[in-house]
C-alpha cells in the first residue's frame, strides 16, 4: 500500500467533511487508482424520425458506450487527491452488470416484473372497481371538446387533433404480435422506454401531453392504457365513423416491460431480424428495430410496392390481422391526417424523450426547423395527405388510390413518396395549417400495395364500391386491434361493450347450471383416484390444459377445456393417444356425475381435469406423509369448436415445457432461457418456477415419461427428493452421447446414478436457482416444499379464472 496515497485520500475526506469513509480510505486506497477502460458501441441515441434513426447510429456508437474494465490494463495513479465516493461513477449505475462480465448469464429479473412495490396506487386499489365510477359519457364530451382545441405549444393539423389521436391509439396497440401474446395497448406501455423513443413514434410524445389534462382529471378512475384507446375511439366518431365499440379494463403498468424481446439489432431500423429469403425472426412482428408495423418507403427504403405487399402480408398476420382486415385498417387509417416531412430530420430534429436533457421534461425530438411545429413538423420525413377532406371518414383514400396513375418522388426531407401523374391532382388537398395554399394528394409505397398486390387490390375494389362494407371492415378492425391482447370479453369493463361475440376473444358459455359443491368435490375425487389413471397422468393432463395460458394477452388457460379440440389434443408435447386415454375415462365420469343429478348441477370437462390434478397432486402428498388440500373453485365451462380458432390457437403450442421437461428439437441451445420464457407467461416468480419444476419432477410428470430429472427411488411422491439428489455432492456431472443429455455419476464409483437435462442441471448450476434450490433441499424443508408447491400449482390451475378475483 503506497502511505502517501492514503494520507493524501484522508486528507481529501476532511476537506469534505466525510468521516465516515475515511477509515476504508485509509484501507483501501488503492481505489484510488484509474483504470483505462476500454468501451464497445451501443445502441445509438434515437432521433426525431425513423429515416434519421439509422444516419445517426453510426455517430451514436462512437458516443454513447457501455465500460469494462481492462484487466491487462497498466494501472496510474491520481496526482490529484479526490474521494472516490463523491462522483457519480461509484454508483450502482455506473457499474459494470453482471450481465456485462457474463453475457450468457441466465436472466431471472423477467420472473419479478411489476412487483407491488412498484406500483404506486397499493395492493387495496382495484382499477376494476375505479373504472365502475367513472362518468364515462363526461370523460367523452370532454375528449370531443379536446379535438378541435388547438394550443399554440402543438397546433393541430386542419384544426382537429383527431388523426393525432388515432395515430397514437394504433401505436399504442400495434406492437401486439401473436407469437407470444407480448406488445399491445393493454398496459400502458407507450409511456416507457423503448416504445416512448421509436423512431415510429415520434412526436407521440406531445399526443400524451394533450391527453394530460384530461388524465389529471379523472385521475385513477381512467388509466393511461384505456384513455389511449379510447381517445382513438372518440377521435374516429368526431370525424364520421361509427366505430364497433369500446371496453375499458386496462390496468397502467409503472415500469418498463424487460420481457419482451423486440429484436437483436443495436442500432435503430436495422433489420438484423431477417435470415434467408427474407425470412423474420420469431416472434417480432414489425420489419425494423423501432417500427411498428412495415417501412412505408418499402423494404429498406426501396420503394417497391409489389415487394412491400410481402412485408406487409407478414407483419399484418403476426399481428393477428388477415388480408380483409389489413386493408381496412391501411386504407381507414390513411383515410384520415397527414405525414410529416417538413425538412431533412437529421439536420434538424433533436434526441428522442429517452435521450433529451432533463429541462424537456420527457419532451423528445426537439425541431429547430423555423417553428419546430405546425407547418414545418418534422416526424417520419414523408410529407403529405392523402385525401381531399383529412378530418373526415369517406372514400376518398380509394378514389385517389385506384382514381390516378402514381409517379415516384420524393419529400422535402428526401423520403420516397408517390405523387398522381395527372395535373388535375393539384390543390384538391388542403394545406394543414395555412388555407391559401393547396396540395395535391400523395400516397406511400405501402398504400399501392393495395393496388398492385392481386389479393389486396381484389378487396380494396370491394370496399372502393361498397363504402359501407369499409366501414364495417374498419370498425371491426380497428376494435381488434384495440382489444386483441385484453383476453376474455368477460374482463371488459363499461356501457360501450358490444354485445356481439367474436371469435378472436377464445369465447367460452356461460354457466348455465348449478356448479358441485364440496361434498360432489370429495366424492369426484374419489372416483378419479379409483379411476386406474396415474398420479402422473392426472397431473400433466391439468398442466397441460392450464399451462397453456399467457398473461402477455391472456389466452390460454383451463377454462374451455380446450384441450380436448384441435389443436390442443394434437400437439406433441401433449401426448395425443395418452391424452385421448385419459380424456375418455374423465369423460365418462363427467358423464355417469351428470346423469345422476335431478337437479341442473353439472361438472364440467374443464372443472373435472383440473380437480383430477388437485386429487393427485393431494395422493402424491400422501404418500409423503402430508394430508394436504389443494383449493378448488368450479366453475369453468367447456368451449366447442365452433368456439375455437384452431388457427389462432396454433401459436399457443409450447415448442419447449421445461416443466415436462420438454423440448422440440433445435432449441437445445436454450432450453433454460425457454423455462424461464415459459415461466413468466404464467406469471410466476423464480422461487414458483423452482418448487414447480422440483414438484413435477417428484411426480414424474415429464412428456413421454423421461426419466430426466426424476431424482427420486419413490416417484409420484410428492416430496424433495429433486433438490436433495441434485445438490448431493456424491454425485458427478457429464455430457452423454445423447444431445441435451447429461449423466449423473457416481463420484467414487463412476456409476450412472441420474440423466438429466439442462433444465434441471440449471438449479443447481445458477447461483440465484441454486440459493432456493438449497431451500428445498434442507432436512426440514418437505413440509415447505408441499405448502408452495400447491400454492404455486394453484395458481397456475386458476390463472384464467378472471371471474375469480371479482367474487
Amino acid at each position: 500500500m503506497d502511505n502517501r496515497l492514503g494520507s493524501r485520500c484522508r486528507a481529501s475526506c476532511a476537506r469534505a467533511g466525510c468521516r465516515r469513509l475515511r477509515w476504508r480510505c485509509a484501507i483501501d486506497s488503492y481505489q484510488l487508482s484509474n483504470w483505462e477502460k476500454e468501451t464497445t458501441g451501443v445502441i445509438g441515441a434515437p432521433a426525431a424520425s425513423w429515416r434519421l434513426q439509422s444516419a445517426r447510429s453510426a455517430q451514436s456508437s462512437q458516443s454513447s458506450h457501455s465500460t469494462h474494465l481492462n484487466p491487462t490494463t497498466e494501472r496510474t495513479l491520481s496526482t490529484e487527491p479526490k474521494c472516490p465516493f463523491a462522483a457519480s461513477k461509484h454508483t450502482a449505475a455506473a457499474a459494470t452488470a453482471n450481465a456485462g462480465w457474463w453475457p450468457k448469464q441466465l436472466n431471472l429479473k423477467n420472473l419479478h416484473q411489476h412487483e407491488p412495490r412498484s406500483n404506486p396506487l397499493g395492493d387495496a386499489f382495484s382499477y376494476r372497481e375505479a373504472f365502475k365510477s367513472l362518468d364515462l359519457d363526461a370523460v367523452i364530451e370532454d375528449l370531443r371538446a379536446l379535438m378541435t382545441t388547438s394550443q399554440t405549444w402543438w397546433p393541430a393539423d386542419y384544426g382537429h387533433y383527431g388523426p393525432f389521436f388515432i395515430r397514437m391509439a394504433w401505436h399504442s396497440a400495434g406492437t401486439y404480435r401473436i407469437a407470444d401474446g407480448r406488445g399491445g395497448a393493454g398496459s400502458g406501455l407507450q409511456r416507457f422506454a423503448p416504445l416512448n423513443s421509436w423512431p415510429d413514434n415520434a412526436n407521440l410524445d406531445k399526443a400524451r401531453r394533450l391527453l394530460w389534462p384530461r388524465k389529471q382529471k379523472y385521475g385513477q378512475k381512467l388509466s393511461w392504457a384505456d384513455l389511449m384507446v379510447l381517445a382513438g375511439n372518440v377521435a374516429l366518431e368526431t370525424m364520421g365513423l361509427q366505430t364497433f365499440g369500446f371496453a375499458g379494463g386496462r390496468e397502467d403498468v409503472w415500469e418498463p416491460e424487460e420481457d419482451t424481446y423486440w429484436g437483436p439489432e443495436r442500432t435503430w431500423l436495422g433489420d438484423e431480424r431477417y435470415s434467408g429469403d427474407r425470412e423474420l425472426e420469431n416472434p417480432l412482428g414489425a420489419v425494423q428495430m423501432g417500427l411498428i408495423y412495415v417501412n412505408p418507403e418499402g423494404p429498406n427504403g426501396k420503394p417497391d410496392p409489389l415487394a412491400a405487399a410481402r412485408d406487409i402480408r407478414e407483419t399484418f398476420a403476426r399481428m393477428a390481422m388477415n388480408d380483409e382486415e389489413t386493408v381496412a385498417l391501411i386504407a381507414g387509417g390513411h383515410t384520415f391526417g397527414k405525414a410529416h416531412g417538413a425538412a431533412e430530420p437529421a439536420k434538424y430534429v433533436g434526441p428522442e424523450p429517452e435521450g433529451a436533457s432533463v429541462e424537456e421534461q420527457g419532451f423528445g425530438w426537439k425541431n429547430s426547423f423555423r417553428s419546430g411545429k405546425g407547418i414545418d413538423t418534422i416526424t417520419s420525413g414523408l410529407e403529405g395527405a392523402w385525401t381531399k377532406d383529412p378530418v373526415k371518414w369517406d372514400n376518398n383514400f380509394f378514389d385517389n388510390l385506384f382514381g390516378y396513375e402514381w409517379e415516384l418522388t420524393k419529400s422535402p426531407a428526401g423520403a420516397h413518396q408517390w405523387t398522381p401523374k395527372e395535373a388535375s391532382a393539384k390543390g384538391t388537398v388542403p394545406d394543414a395549417h395555412d388555407p391559401s395554399k393547396r396540395h395535391a394528394p400523395m400516397m406511400l409505397t405501402t398504400d399501392l400495395s393495395l393496388k398492385v398486390d392481386p389479393s389486396y387490390a381484389k378487396i380494396a375494389k370491394r370496399f372502393h364500391e361498397n363504402p359501407q362494407a369499409f366501414a364495417d371492415a374498419f370498425a371491426r378492425a380497428w376494435y381488434k386491434l384495440t382489444h386483441r391482447d385484453m383476453g376474455p370479453s368477460t374482463r371488459y369493463l363499461g356501457k360501450l361493450v358490444p354485445k356481439e361475440s367474436l371469435i378472436w376473444q377464445d369465447p367460452i358459455p356461460a354457466v348455465d347450471h348449478a356448479l358441485i359443491d364440496d361434498a360432489d368435490v370429495a366424492e369426484l375425487k374419489g372416483k378419479v383416484l379409483a379411476s386406474g389413471l396415474s398420479i402422473a397422468q392426472l397431473v400433466t393432463t391439468a398442466w397441460a390444459s392450464a399451462a397453456t395460458f399467457r398473461g402477455s394477452d391472456k389466452r390460454g388457460g383451463a377454462n374451455g377445456a380446450r384441450i380436448r379440440l384441435a389443436p390442443q389434443k394434437d400437439w406433441e408435447v401433449n401426448e395425443p393417444s395418452e391424452l385421448a386415454k385419459v380424456l375418455s375415462v374423465l369423460e365418462s365420469i363427467q358423464k355417469d356425475f351428470n346423469a345422476a343429478q335431478t337437479g341442473t348441477k353439472k361438472v364440467s370437462l374443464a372443472d373435472l381435469i383440473v380437480l383430477g390434478g388437485a386429487a393427485a397432486v393431494e395422493a402424491a402428498a400422501k404418500k409423503a406423509g402430508h394430508d394436504v388440500s389443494v383449493p378448488f373453485s368450479p366453475g369453468r365451462m367447456d368451449a366447442s369448436a365452433e368456439e375455437t380458432d384452431a388457427t389462432s390457437f396454433a401459436v399457443l403450442e409450447p415448442t419447449a415445457d421445461g416443466f415436462r421437461n420438454y423440448l422440440r428439437k433445435g432449441h437445445e441451445g436454450a432450453a433454460a432461457e425457454l423455462l424461464v420464457e415459459r415461466a413468466s407467461l404464467l406469471a410466476l416468480t423464480a422461487p414458483e418456477m423452482t418448487v414447480l419444476v422440483g414438484g413435477m419432477r417428484a411426480l414424474n410428470a415429464n412428456a413421454a415419461k423421461a426419466p430426466h430429472g426424476v431424482f427420486t427411488q419413490r416417484p409420484e411422491t410428492l416430496t424433495n427428493d429433486f433438490f436433495k439428489n441434485l445438490l448431493d455432492m456424491n454425485t458427478t456431472w457429464q455430457k452423454s452421447a445423447t444431445e441435451g443429455v447429461l449423466e449423473g455419476r457416481d463420484r467414487a464409483t463412476g456409476a450412472t446414478k441420474w440423466t438429466a437435462t439442462v433444465v434441471d442441471l440449471v438449479f443447481g448450476s445458477n447461483s440465484q436457482l441454486r440459493a432456493i434450490a438449497e431451500v428445498y433441499a434442507t432436512d426440514d424443508a418437505q413440509p415447505m416444499l408441499i405448502r408452495d408447491f400447491v400454492a404455486a400449482w394453484s395458481k397456475v390451475m386458476n390463472l384464467d379464472r378472471f371471474d375469480l378475483a371479482r367474487r
